[in-house]
């Protein structure tokens, strides 16, 4: 019997073993009508070699990966993509918040969120933002950890199945003011 899950950062070493189970993550995430980049023509290994294209950006800590795992299977993952403008470095953007479907409801999500956020705050970054497809679960779990709508773009992503669907665009502030 495990603890629950365990919440890891991945490294640029660490990220080709990783592959295939985010691979996996994020084909379950597609098929599941995720609004998160890919249609659901997206192979194994399509969905393998993006995630393998992210090592330049882990090795220069423009992407921080995290991985959930739960009993040794990797569960759910997110990214936060800290901006390296001059005028930027106060802010980053959540991504990728995904969660396998067998897992979700066990509050999995919320964590990922919130280990980004610290990891976010802890270094240097006051502002946060990010997009979801309007209507979503994730939306729900957004505005329910105290992020703030900025408004919703019709037709903005297409779904998997090729659907133009609005999306709302969120941030929150990690400064005190």
């Amino acid at each position: 019997m495990t603890d629950g899950p365990t919440f890891t950062r991945l490294t640029p070493d660490a990220l080709p073993a990783a592959a295939p189970d985010l691979a996996a993550l994020l084909l379950d995430a597609v098929d599941d009508g995720a609004s998160v980049g890919f249609t659901s023509s997206l192979t194994s290994a399509q969905a393998e070699a993006w995630w393998r294209s992210l090592a330049p950006d882990l090795a220069d800590e423009r992407v921080v990966l995290w991985a959930a795992r739960d009993g040794g299977r990797l569960i759910g993952t997110v990214q936060l993509r800290l901006e390296t403008s001059a005028n930027g470095r106060h802010r980053a953007e959540i991504a990728k918040l995904l969660v396998h479907r067998a897992a979700r409801g066990r509050g999995s999500a919320r964590r990922l969120l919130a280990t980004a956020e610290a990891f976010a705050a802890a270094s240097g970054r006051t502002l946060l933002m990010l997009d979801t497809q309007t209507g979503s679960a994730a939306e729900r779990l957004y505005r329910t950890s105290g992020w703030s709508a900025l408004g919703t773009l019709p037709d903005y992503a297409a779904d998997p199945s090729g659907t133009l669907r609005p999306t709302t665009f969120f941030h929150k502030s990690l400064s005190e003011r």
